[in-house]
């Protein structure tokens, strides 16, 4: 199990599941140890149930949502973004992957 976890939040999870592929990619070729997965904003609350998050990456469709989500885990310690527009629409992997991790103190 690998010892930080990245959950990408987004509307749907379909454009977000591809760009979670390229960010493990990215993580394997960097050598660092780092699960990341992608779910539905609406499946947010059952994942952080189940799963040990150590930040959140919104995709740009949700990012009105970015308040709320930073309640939400107020007290837990986790941090929240917004994805990097560019780098969500351009699919970068290594650039989105770089953001999350920055999060990660």
């Amino acid at each position: 199990m690998a010892e930080k976890t990245i959950m990408l939040c987004c509307a749907a999870g379909m454009s977000t599941s591809m760009l979670v592929a390229r960010m493990q990619d990215a993580a394997k070729a960097d050598g660092e140890d780092v699960e990341i997965f992608a779910c539905p904003a609406a499946e947010a609350d059952d994942k952080l149930a189940q799963e040990n998050v150590s930040a959140i990456l919104l995709g740009p469709q949700v990012r009105y949502m970015l308040d709320s989500f930073k309640q939400k885990v107020s007290d837990k310690n986790i941090p929240v973004d917004v994805i990097d527009m560019q780098a969500y629409g351009m699919m970068d992997g290594e650039k989105v992957l770089k953001q999350g991790l920055s999060l990660i103190k």
